[in-house]
């Protein structure tokens, strides 16, 4: 009995496949990414994480703490003239200088368009996004920070937020920082910048969504999970789980 509820418990694990072509051109495309970005290749390995998730030309796709553009510049591409890639950025990090790169690349990839409102109070169109990826950052709903002006906020209505402008079917990619088994996740997150990945699966299937899958695709079981997500003895290295939930279709 007890061994069956574990299986049944047990997220499914994602069988290995080769990347859909427009995800594999657009990351072989370096010429037309960030120097800084194609750098990051190695770590995040993104055509194996787009196809895990389900990425497919035409989708509309929501990007969220997406400033840097590392994934606009693969997405936008892959998705093609008939798919669009909208990027979230908090307001508190928003600047000039992020405004004026932003518009240099959208003015090249035209299917891009960046939005920002404050972090504790994003404003999404509802219904509106076939895809959405948040690479690192989920932790920080339960980061607050007087410095950044980042109020402590309540991630389930944050992610209730989300999960209404998901169109039914819709596809969202959680990747994010490992903390160890049942840590104080508030604590641990000012601390360490990682999350349990059960406080992540029960926040999700809360708001709604259902667990699809999860890839051990950025698992690094070297990592002990200690250290501060920038020190730089794990900076790049650490140990990351991938989710893929989905808004049921009905």
């Amino acid at each position: 009995m007890k061994i069956a509820l574990l299986l049944a418990l047990a997220p499914l694990q994602a069988l290995p496949a080769a990347p859909a072509k427009s995800v594999t051109a657009a990351v072989a495309n370096t010429a037309a990414r960030s120097a800084d970005n194609v750098k990051l290749d190695e770590s995040r390995k993104p055509a194996e994480l787009l196809d895990f998730l389900g990425l497919k030309p035409g989708m509309r796709v929501l990007d969220l703490f997406g400033a840097n553009k590392y994934w606009a510049e693969i997405i936008a591409p892959a998705v093609g003239p008939k798919g669009q890639v909208i990027v979230w950025q908090p307001s508190q990090f928003m600047n000039d200088k992020r405004r004026r790169e932003f518009a240099a690349f959208a003015g090249k990839q035209r299917n891009a368009m960046i939005m920002s409102s404050p972090f504790e109070a994003p404003s999404f169109a509802p219904a509106s996004y076939d895809f959405a990826l948040m690479n690192l950052d989920f932790h920080d709903l339960y980061w607050e920070n007087e410095k950044n002006k980042i109020p402590r906020q309540d991630p389930d209505v944050w992610i209730r937020k989300l999960y209404a402008a998901m169109r039914p079917g819709a596809v969202v990619g959680i990747v994010d920082h490992v903390a160890s088994a049942g840590s104080d996740t508030r604590a641990v997150v000012d601390k360490l910048h990682r999350i349990d990945p059960v406080v992540v699966r029960a926040d999700f299937e809360r708001a709604g969504f259902k667990l699809e899958a999860e890839s051990d695709l950025l698992r690094n079981p070297a990592d002990d999970h200690s250290l501060n997500v920038f020190d730089e003895k794990i900076r790049g290295k650490t140990d990351r789980v991938v989710f893929k939930f989905r808004k049921p279709a009905a």
